[in-house]
Parts: C-alpha cells; sequence; structure tokens
C-alpha cells in the first residue's frame, strides 16, 4: 500500500478550450443557456512579440496570425476559454469518441429535460432521443448526450459526478 507521501495530490480543474466558428454567438449560447459567467469579452489576440503573442507562438507554433478569444466561468468557478480563429474548420461530424483527444464536457443540472430542451431551442441537438436513468426505480440520476449550436459534445448530469458513479454505475 502506498503512504500518503507517495501518492500525487489530486490536481483541481482550472479550465478548458472550446473553438468555435462565432465566438459572439457562443459567448450568448453559454451564457444565456448555460448561465455561465463572461469574465473577459472577446479579444484578439494577434502575432507579435507581446507576451501574450510570444506564448501563444509557443503553443502554435509561428504563423499563426490571429484569433478572438473570451473568456467564462461556469458556477462552480471552472474556467472556459472560447476560441476562434481565422482557419477555423467545421467537421462534418464532431463525435468521433474512438479518437485519442476529448470528445465531450459535462455540465450538471436537476432539470435535464429542461436544459436539453433549451440547447435544443437555441440550435443545439440532442444525440440522444431522451435523457437515460443510470438506476432506473431506484435513484433519479439521469443524463444525455448534446451538441453545442457549433457542434461541441457535451453532457448533462442531474447529480454529481461522485453520486453517479459512487454506487457502481456499471455493475447493474
Amino acid at each position: 500500500m502506498k503512504t500518503s507521501e507517495q501518492m500525487p495530490y489530486p490536481r483541481t480543474f482550472s479550465h478548458i478550450g472550446i473553438s468555435v466558428p462565432d465566438l459572439e454567438a457562443a459567448v450568448k449560447f453559454y451564457t444565456e443557456v448555460l448561465g455561465w459567467y463572461l469574465i473577459m469579452s472577446p479579444t484578439e489576440i494577434v502575432e507579435d512579440d507581446s507576451a501574450i503573442g510570444e506564448m501563444c507562438t509557443d503553443v502554435f507554433g509561428e504563423g499563426w496570425g490571429r484569433f478572438r478569444i473570451a473568456h467564462l466561468s461556469t458556477g462552480d468557478r471552472i474556467g472556459v476559454e472560447l476560441f476562434q480563429f481565422d482557419n477555423q474548420q467545421q467537421p462534418e461530424d464532431n463525435f468521433e469518441y474512438w479518437k485519442t483527444g476529448v470528445f465531450h464536457f459535462c455540465v450538471q443540472d436537476p432539470n435535464v429535460e429542461e436544459l436539453a430542451e433549451r440547447i435544443v431551442a437555441a440550435g443545439g441537438k440532442k444525440r440522444m432521443k431522451a435523457p437515460r436513468y443510470y438506476y432506473p426505480g431506484e435513484k433519479p440520476y439521469r443524463m444525455i448526450y448534446m451538441e453545442d449550436p457549433f457542434g461541441n459534445i457535451l453532457e448533462i448530469y442531474s447529480h454529481s459526478y461522485e453520486l453517479h458513479y459512487a454506487s457502481g454505475a456499471y455493475s447493474q
């Protein structure tokens, strides 16, 4: 058994970056539909010798040119960076779950059905016909996969991640 000195400290989640084709529309969707807070309005970042310009060149390599970014925060203080790049490409299907990389993010709302309908009304779509129960007839824990209006995959949970899985959701 490992001692506490050998166990890594569980890091907290700081933020996620999401690429979108229309920054203003994405800010509107995420603030009005999901209720996230806008903490930095859309801003243009250019490839130059400023601190942010050099940092982005380190990440993207030379020749990235420019992009626009806005910063939001969820109700539990997780940051969300929305990026709009000049060479933005909209994939035909943004749900290639079998490929390495992030294929969805999840939000929590006690009224899964209502939030799903709000997402659809705002231009998103359901990836599932209806929410599914993890423990049918036993607990009200449910989920549904959705797409935002820009093709990004999101999931909605009715309860916390810990509650969904603490009872062994797959051992039924």
